[in-house]
């Protein structure tokens, strides 16, 4: 799934609590993430419930990063298979490219999100470019 499927499954919702819903139910079809990537290494830092991210190379060419993930909120899964929808599979130069702001706005979600749940967002935002950046140095 990507950006333009992912926004009009939400155009076609309506209401927000059906798309909480929606967002709820992409995460639990996240694949489980082992016990053992629940590490304090793999673990966001910046949001109110557990969260680990963790990133594998696919070798290419080009590399391309292949993402994982969990936390122990139904909504933040929901937001990290968003995440996942606009990220994995992509080189980390697409990654460090991807216009997030301008997706999270397609998105509608910027009004629809806590505060603390929009920072943690962010949060993990961050630790998938951090991923990305430390791929590509690696790759150099």
């Amino acid at each position: 799934m990507n950006l333009e499927q992912l926004a009009e499954t939400f155009d076609l919702l309506g209401d927000w609590e059906e798309r909480y819903r929606y967002l709820i139910e992409l995460g639990r079809k996240l694949p489980p993430l082992p016990e053992a990537a629940r590490t304090e290494t793999n673990k966001v830092r910046g949001c109110m419930s557990q969260v680990w991210l963790v990133a594998e190379t696919e070798p290419g060419p080009p590399l391309r990063l292949r993402l994982r993930g969990d936390s122990d909120a139904h909504l933040v899964k929901g937001l990290i298979a968003v995440l996942f929808a606009l990220y994995d599979g992509r080189t980390p130069r697409e990654i460090l490219d991807t216009d997030l702001q301008g997706a999270f706005a397609r998105l509608g979600l910027e009004n629809h999100l806590t505060m603390n749940r929009r920072n943690g967002f962010y949060a993990m935002v961050e630790r998938i470019r951090s991923l990305a950046r430390a791929a590509e140095r690696a790759a150099a």
